[in-house]
């Protein structure tokens, strides 16, 4: 068989301001940069979906026809020309090379200037290409926005278990899997439920209940007969109707399928409550941290979660800065602070001296204003450096011009590129800080630190400082949801404004 695959990825955040450019894509960004046709089989054995969907399928003998792979950080919404160029370039090479079947690595939260549901989208334009009877099998992120388009123009989708996402390439290979059986010629009913509450990036965590028994349930039902399960938690920042959490199943039977949805839906409604969050403020949060870590062989690490570049953030605020050096803390390191400037002005200034600098700040944001202050520079760094935590392990990083900033007793990591979030340890040791024997480790991130963290972490705390992530979706200035919907566990239903069309 000829197999057609491609992966576009974006998880857009309706609230934040900068868009994704089709240079965004081309950079990666978080993600790997731009490949295009053969240059796609090199994720071969890497830890995306489209790595583990290509392990899991090569074996078979088909001819995969790869397209182009192409990821950018998330942000506001993807432009308008660089949704047509990305998306329409896959649904022309479907139109030229006729495959048995395609395969895509979607994340299932892209929104574009012109439409809300960027993967649904796509997938009815190749569907009016290759015709009803060409298989379409995706595989989603755990943050996948599903909506009832996607569902209806895919044959299978199926999505991630686990925030830190550490199976991503596990999610390829279960994708491959479903396909191979629908070539096979097997046809499954789809049945699904969407949840009628929105959860907060910060309860999503599969480490932790009540997410791990969530999955562990899903996964059960899965081997109790069903072709596939899956369970996305939604990215609670894109303002439109379908925004929000979704269960729902694949198999031969439609009233055993409907049944297992119900009982994982019912499952987790019961269970609203214990969705909810409790955030720290930033000072709250350092006390903490300095109490618990008093005697202490291990770091605590904060969570500086409202300004996640994982999720929409700029990585350029300063509040939980601010906390660290008001509470007084000591044997603290603070990354990344992503400002060129300063940067460059390290760099300049050269190691063992000290500089006067405004540091980072957000404009727009209630406390966003730049840090002034006096900082030695400690270290300097070209800001290469590979992951070698569970996630995105191999993944090659540039950070620009970085370096390691010394305010008080609080090391400040600074890159003149904007950075990932804080996910992998060697964002600290690129720019000289060694994670383990620091105090207090507060990290530009909601959940994925967790993956690489938690082994040396004494405790986790997240914190609530200024940032475009509102970490709770109360906090989020909504217009279009569906309505009826609440906005936080047992939270206010959302209704439209008098003002506002429904």
């Amino acid at each position: 068989m000829k197999i057609l695959i491609a992966g576009f990825q974006h998880e857009t955040n309706t609230f934040v301001e900068r868009k994704a450019l089709y240079q965004n894509f081309v950079n990666g960004e978080t993600f790997p940069a731009l490949r295009r046709g053969q240059q796609v089989l090199g994720f071969r054995n890497v830890n995306l979906p489209i790595g583990g969907f290509i392990s899991e399928i090569e074996p078979d003998g088909h001819t995969l026809v790869p397209v182009l792979w192409a990821g950018a950080g998330p942000s506001a919404h993807v432009m308008h020309d660089t949704y047509e160029k990305i998306a329409g370039e896959i649904v022309e090479a479907a139109g030229m090379h006729v495959p048995d079947a395609v395969y895509l690595d979607l994340h299932g939260a892209m929104v574009a200037e012109q439409t809300n549901d960027g993967e649904g989208e796509l997938l009815a334009r190749l569907r009016s290409v290759i015709g009803p009877r060409v298989p379409i099998v995706a595989s989603l992120d755990l943050h996948a926005n599903v909506t009832e388009r996607m569902l209806a123009c895919a044959d299978a989708l199926v999505a991630y278990r686990t925030y830190p996402h550490v199976d991503m390439a596990t999610t390829g290979a279960r994708a491959a899997r479903l396909l191979r059986a629908l070539l096979g010629g097997e046809r499954w009913h789809c049945a699904w439920r969407r949840l009628p509450f929105l959860i907060p990036l910060n309860a999503m965590c599969t480490l932790v209940d009540p997410a791990k028994s969530a999955f562990e349930k899903v996964e059960q039902r899965e081997k109790a007969g069903l072709a596939s399960m899956s369970f996305t938690l939604g990215f609670p920042a894109a303002d439109f109707p379908e925004c929000g959490p979704m269960v729902w199943a694949y198999g031969t039977h439609r009233n055993p399928v409907e049944a297992a949805v119900g009982q994982i839906f019912d499952g987790i409604a019961l269970s609203e409550a214990d969705w909810a969050v409790d955030f720290l403020t930033p000072e709250d949060a350092v006390t903490q941290a300095m109490q618990l870590s008093d005697g202490k062989n291990r770091p605590v690490v904060i969570a500086d979660t409202q300004d996640n570049p994982g999720a929409g953030g700029e990585s350029n605020t300063t509040g939980m800065l601010r906390a660290l050096i008001a509470q007084g803390a000591s044997s603290a390191a603070f990354g990344v602070v992503h400002d060129a400037e300063a940067a460059i002005a390290a760099q300049q200034t050269g190691i063992g001296r000290s500089l006067e600098i405004e540091l980072g700040g957000e404009s727009g944001l209630p406390n966003g204003a730049r840090f002034r202050g006096v900082f030695e520079v400690v270290e300097l760094s070209d800001g290469k450096c590979v992951f070698d935590g569970p996630m995105l392990n191999g993944m090659q990083v540039q950070l620009g011009l970085t370096a390691l900033l010394k305010i008080h007793e609080i090391f400040v990591i600074v890159s003149s590129e904007r950075p990932p979030q804080m996910m992998d340890r060697n964002l600290y040791r690129v720019a000289g800080i060694e994670p383990e024997n620091m105090r207090v480790l507060v990290n530009k991130s909601s959940v994925h630190f967790r993956a690489d963290f938690d082994a040396i972490a004494c405790a986790t705390l997240v914190a609530k400082a200024p940032g475009a992530m509102r970490a709770d979706p109360r906090d989020l200035p909504w217009k279009d949801l569906r309505p009826g919907l609440r906005i936080a566990p047992l939270g206010a239903p959302f209704s439209a404004r008098i003002d506002e069309p429904v």
